[in-house]
């Protein structure tokens, strides 16, 4: 049955001009929707209003995304309102569809997926949208399916929550210790409040020098072609994994187009939010695309393993995001991102820091990757048997 005989459809509205840091409500945009409620702006103007079991659905997202299509159900009144490019559905009779047996037939269904060609950037249609098709079950198979689905739920939640907390506290311990060794601030100029540390701090930092990163590093302007790349050399801001840990294969390479050409131990990082925290240390050479910045290092004096842990820090990411340009995917700015000012101690000191900071990557990313898998295991056998449940043969459907 066409989705569009089951629910009324509405798409929501721009909320840019009236995001405020303390409103009195939500709004659901892509990133609300895409973390599962992690992140969220507010506002004090309800622009567009929701309502208990309304379904939101992510109409926009970039190639390969994991938003698109993507749905939240509205759990009350008077708490959240609809952004711009998120189509709110509303059931048009619980006789015949149950709310949450529907919520899940359009979360993430493969018939608005199939519109993602990988290249582009997908904008679902209203239309396209309101034409798939829904299996209408009996209302007592919808429960079962619901029950059993809720369960699944139950259970991958409760290890999102609960593996994670390792992951969070192996990092937190990293970035601290990752951030004491990186901390010079205070012996150029600093905190009078740290004064009696800045002795020490200005001797183990002994003949190091203040600089900026256009005066070390370069903006890499070289061209690779399309036709000299392969999925393993090509890199996408969606190739570039969270957490530093490295990159993944492309299965989409642009049939035509002229990459900015990387080479072993350069730098790349996410140009476009919300990829700014994405960082990789080239192994090899390939091409990247326009939303990764290739930052190589020309001076002799500086470290690359050292430039690496400088260039992921938090700081650096803050910086990045404040100077992005843009509205809808701000993109960071390269000339300021290459004004970027940081220390640079010895040869020596730069190496040792990196190795050791190398240490605390390595022992990190053992945590990261080796506890996910569990959590991936548990969502790829609840995605197996939603589907599953999900699909009907046309003579169970009524």
């Amino acid at each position: 049955m066409p989705l569009r005989e089951l629910a009324d459809f509405r798409n929501g509205k721009g909320h840019e001009k009236n995001i405020v840091p303390d409103g009195q409500f939500i709004v659901v945009n892509s990133k609300y929707i895409s973390t599962d409620g992690k992140v969220a702006k507010y506002t004090d103007s309800q622009i567009c209003p929701l309502f208990k079991d309304d379904i939101c659905l992510v109409m926009s997202d970039l190639p390969n995304g994991k938003a698109l299509a993507k749905c939240r159900l509205i759990d009350e009144d008077d708490r959240y309102s609809l952004n711009q490019r998120i189509g709110a559905f509303t059931n048009k009779d619980n006789e015949k569809v149950i709310n949450k047996y529907l919520f899940y037939i359009l979360n993430r269904n493969p018939q608005l997926l199939r519109y993602d060609n990988g290249t582009d950037q997908t904008n679902l249609k209203k239309d396209e949208i309101l034409d798939i098709s829904i299996p209408v079950p009996s209302k007592k198979i919808q429960e079962r399916i619901v029950y059993v689905l809720d369960n699944f739920d139950a259970v991958c939640n409760d290890l999102n929550i609960g593996l994670p907390a390792e992951i969070e506290a192996r990092q937190k311990q990293y970035e601290y210790y990752r951030n004491r060794l990186l901390r010079f601030d205070a012996a150029v100029g600093g905190d009078t409040e740290r004064e009696r540390g800045v002795a020490k701090l200005r001797q183990y930092i002994f003949g190091c020098t203040l600089v900026q990163l256009n005066l070390v590093a370069g903006y890499s302007k070289s061209r690779i072609s399309s036709s000299e790349l392969d999925g393993n050399t090509f890199v996408g801001v969606d190739n570039l994994l969270q957490n530093k840990l490295g990159k993944t294969t492309s299965e989409h390479i642009p049939e035509s187009g002229n990459w900015t050409k990387y080479s072993p131990e350069d730098i790349l990082i996410g140009n476009i939010r919300p990829y700014l925290r994405k960082i990789w240390f080239a192994n090899n050479t390939g091409g990247a695309s326009g939303d990764v910045l290739v930052i190589r290092n020309d001076f002799e004096q500086l470290n690359s393993r050292y430039l690496y842990h400088v260039l992921s820090s938090e700081k650096l990411f803050e910086y990045n995001d404040g100077k992005s340009k843009g509205s809808k995917m701000p993109r960071g700015d390269k000339a300021a991102i290459m004004e970027y000012s940081f220390i640079i101690p010895t040869l020596e000191k730069q190496k040792e820091i990196a190795s050791t900071l190398d240490e605390f990557d390595k022992l990190t990313n053992d945590i990261v990757s080796g506890l996910p898998a569990e959590i991936k295991a548990r969502h790829k056998q609840y995605e197996y048997y939603r589907d599953k449940l999900l699909t009907f043969s046309e003579n169970s459907v009524i």
